[in-house]
């Protein structure tokens, strides 16, 4: 029992002086999905305790950064879960067109092919050109992967099957080149993109916002870091504005539930009430 209680002190220090010495605030991210993570570094690092590790990345941003794309949550696929693409597809759709501009946040982007997922849907509704998509993470490493669109060629397969799942329009190799074990997707796509660092924890409105998608992502705040971003997205709203959030999330245990209304439910897709 006080060896748990000593780990998790020194949890939190460590938390702490990531935040003072880098501004990367992981101190409401779920303390056990965050303690498996720093455990599985100090295990692939062969670095001893926590507290050593609080001491050499204070004085080593290299061995910094591989912690922070251990911390960071970076798991997605392009169409992952295609129920939700369908749903888009169908609800949301047709509401982008009477539009003339259409502002999207992509928050929690991650290595961008979700990001490039939609991309291709609005592509093959003829918005893409209408649109201004700003796709956002926390940590630059999995940005800079994100603007070169470049991914393994093992996981086309899969990926063409989401796509397919989706209601794609196309054949799903129009949209890359493969060559040797990668597959560089078509640089059309990456048009009407911007990749910046935002960090949901500490950094403020994004501005307003047609459609937010942040999917799969909440998962790993605490309750309190939830209802920080649940805020933050309300705020970057326009009237009437779109949340798209992951299949484990909802705003329905929110005290801003009530701002937002359904507009397919089980694929967590929700429509600001004023």
């Amino acid at each position: 029992m006080e060896n748990l209680k000593n780990e998790s002190i020194e949890v939190k220090l460590l938390l702490d002086a990531i935040y003072m010495k880098y501004g990367y605030d992981f101190r409401n991210y779920s303390k056990a999905s965050i303690k498996r993570r720093i455990e599985g570094f100090l295990s692939q690092s062969g670095i001893g305790s926590i507290s050593f590790l609080q001491h050499e990345i204070l004085y080593n941003q290299v061995l910094f950064g591989k912690l922070l794309s251990q911390l960071s949550v970076n798991v997605t696929q392009m169409f992952r879960d295609p129920d939700f693409y369908s749903a888009l597809i169908k609800h949301v759709i047709p509401e982008l067109k009477k539009k003339k501009i259409i502002k999207i946040w992509h928050a929690g982007c991650s290595t961008g092919e979700e990001v490039y997922s939609l991309a291709i849907i609005l592509k093959e509704e003829g918005l893409y050109n209408k649109c201004r998509i700003y796709a956002t993470d926390m940590d630059e490493i999995v940005l800079q992967k994100a603007k070169k669109a470049i991914y393994p060629i093992k996981y086309i397969q899969e990926y063409t099957l989401n796509y397919n799942k989706a209601g794609g329009q196309k054949s799903f190799n129009d949209y890359y080149t493969a060559k040797y074990d990668f597959a560089m997707l078509d640089s059309g796509l990456k048009e009407n993109i911007l990749f910046s660092n935002h960090n949901l924890a500490s950094d403020s409105v994004f501005g307003e916002m047609d459609i937010i998608i942040c999917r799969n992502v909440m998962i790993y705040f605490d309750r309190e870091l939830q209802e920080r971003a649940f805020k933050l997205f309300k705020d970057s709203l326009c009237a009437r504005g779109i949340l798209c959030l992951g299949s484990k999330e909802t705003i329905r245990i929110s005290e801003y539930s009530d701002a937002f209304e359904d507009i397919v439910a089980p694929q967590k897709i929700y429509r600001l009430t004023k």
